[in-house]
């Protein structure tokens, strides 16, 4: 299974907002699912490298309980 990068706009207020974020996406990371990502309180804005599929990272970041915007593959 390939690697793809997401790209989602989530609404993020502040800096445990985009705590929270990092917090999950750390977790996956360590776990293999995750090889790579950015959380980006200044642009409203989660990047993630995984071989997991779309709707896998979204749910992850959707567990927080922050409101995701849009969301796309970007390749």
């Amino acid at each position: 299974m390939s690697e793809h990068t997401y790209k989602f706009d989530v609404k993020m207020s502040c800096s445990g907002c985009s705590g929270a974020i990092t917090r999950v996406l750390t977790k996956a990371k360590e776990s293999g699912g995750v090889s790579e990502f950015e959380v980006s309180l200044e642009k409203q804005e989660v990047l993630v490298k995984s071989k997991e599929s779309y709707d896998i990272i979204r749910e992850k970041i959707a567990k927080t309980g922050k409101e995701i915007r849009s969301g796309v593959t970007i390749e």
